[in-house]
């Protein structure tokens, strides 16, 4: 079978003027670029080049290969420096997982700025605190705190996050503050454990870690409705400090029992696997890694 690479050899040693130029050109030894045209030559049953000591004369043969096989190589050429220069540029679908409220605290502006420096790029986001499976839906990055369960999966860590326990002013005022972790049990908690209405939270305090058993009447599977259930004063609750930290800069949550909290809850972006990690992939999780870096959590 006619191997194409042999035209396109013999094309650059009509155009470099001798197999030695062609040779430096292309990086190979000379005796190599002068026996494959010999084989094209061979394959096609006719001499493509007069050789002499001083230099080499196409013969009718040879060009009538080389005006016929110019352009349609030069075509080539540009088709694959087009689909290089594409594939040099994040294009196609990321389709993010990522938690119900999410965009509480991640800027909507900053989806507006990687898309606007990415065009060729589309967004499609999976809110929900249930963990998707990354491989059966076709997930190509999540944002995920705490542990890490299948191994298979990569997963660069954005920073660590804390959470503290509030209450609103009118739950407070109605029902007290707890003064000692003990107190919680006799309080209204919050709780995202789905059909029960207990639960038991992991805390550390100024002896160490300690479990403290919860009740309440409201749970939820999602944070952003433990966050609304506890504006609406309906207990105290265990939220990320990420989501706190408006909401007690502006009155309408309180601290219960500061010294007691979550710290060191890892932070990660996961996908399915390095190999072959398309550029709108790596570019939305260099920029979103960047800037949760930045403006919200600590690295």
């Amino acid at each position: 079978m006619l191997d194409l690479n042999d035209i396109a050899l013999f094309v650059q040693v009509v155009e470099a003027g001798s197999f030695a130029a062609a040779a430096r050109r292309l990086g190979l030894p000379a005796n190599t670029v002068s026996r494959r045209v010999q084989d094209l030559e061979q394959h096609l049953g006719a001499r493509l080049l007069q050789r002499s000591t001083r230099k080499l004369t196409l013969t009718e043969a040879g060009r009538d290969l080389h005006t016929r096989s110019t352009d349609p190589l030069q075509a080539l050429a540009q088709a694959a420096q087009a689909l290089s220069d594409v594939s040099q540029l994040p294009s196609g679908t990321v389709r993010v997982a990522a938690p119900a409220d999410f965009f509480n605290w991640f800027q909507m502006d900053w989806v507006a700025e990687f898309l606007a420096a990415h065009p060729r790029v589309r967004i499609e986001w999976i809110l929900s605190d249930a963990r998707a499976d990354l491989i059966a839906e076709g997930i190509d990055v999540a944002l995920r705190t705490g542990s890490l369960r299948d191994s298979s999966l990569v997963a660069k860590q954005v920073g660590t996050s804390s959470s503290v326990l509030v209450a609103s002013p009118a739950y407070l005022a109605a029902h007290g503050a707890p003064q000692q972790l003990a107190d919680l049990q006799m309080h209204d908690c919050i709780t995202r454990k789905p059909a029960s209405s207990h639960g038991s939270w992991r805390l550390e305090g100024p002896d160490g870690s300690v479990d403290v058993q919860v009740h309440g009447r409201v749970c939820a599977n999602t944070m952003d409705a433990v966050v609304k259930a506890t504006l609406a004063g309906l207990g105290v609750s265990l939220i990320p400090a990420l989501l706190a930290k408006p909401l007690l800069e502006s009155g309408q949550l309180r601290v219960v029992l500061p010294g007691y909290a979550v710290h060191g809850v890892g932070v990660h972006c996961v996908y399915p696997s390095r190999h072959q990690l398309p550029r709108a992939v790596s570019s939305f999780i260099a920029f979103t890694m960047d800037k949760i870096q930045r403006h919200c959590i600590a690295a």
